[in-house]
């Protein structure tokens, strides 16, 4: 970050009668991650999705896990979504569109992602099982909406082939958080908002 460059950081909670959930997020960090929300394959996907990007992430949730999982998954995604729109800012300077190929074992994700303020989520992604554990994989797609909405993102996520559905969710979040590294480096050669509108 050049010097005189405004920390893109925000704090974001959200407390329902479902869930309580608390964010930090620093676009411009290490990698660095606390992530507890009570459901240890999810954590572990936030954990890469934070390494991945190079965002600094803390996350703490408590939900009703003994109804389910979605309201927690959901509410992350909420939650996360508005602390990457509140870093953004006024979105200045930044790539804007990024796409990342990523294999993992035997599977290959594509994502490709616009901040652009005007949110839509294409999930192109089918598993034969969608059991990751105790985690149901069918929730990955609940949880990139809610954070695309939030977001602003327009994201766009295929599975181009893979069986194992860890390895496929893995790479959808990885997938995710390269693409999104990419879209919100600040660029040097660009000059307020990458758009002609004049705003996103």
């Amino acid at each position: 970050m050049s010097k005189g460059e405004k920390i893109r950081k925000a704090h974001v909670e959200r407390k329902t009668r479902e869930t309580d959930v608390c964010v930090e997020l620093e676009l411009d960090g290490l990698g660095t991650y606390e992530i507890s929300t009570g459901i240890d394959f999810f954590d572990h996907m936030l954990e890469s999705f934070a390494k991945h990007g190079l965002f600094d992430l803390r996350i703490t949730a408590k939900g009703d896990l003994s109804v389910d999982t979605h309201h927690t998954v959901e509410d992350v995604g909420i939650a996360l979504g508005q602390a990457v729109r509140e870093a953004l800012g006024e979105a200045e300077g930044i790539r804007r569109y990024g796409t990342q190929v990523l294999p993992m074992s035997e599977a290959k994700v594509e994502v490709s992602v616009d901040v652009s303020n005007r949110p839509y989520l294409v999930y192109r992604l089918s598993l034969d099982n969608d059991r990751i554990g105790a985690f149901d994989a069918a929730l990955t797609e609940d949880f990139l909406y809610a954070f695309s909405q939030n977001a602003g993102l327009d994201l766009h996520v295929e599975l181009q082939y893979g069986r194992s559905p860890h390895h496929v969710v893995e790479a959808v979040f990885k997938g995710t958080a390269r693409a999104l590294r990419v879209a919100v480096e600040r660029d040097p050669r660009v000059k307020g908002l990458p758009t002609v509108k004049g705003a996103l």
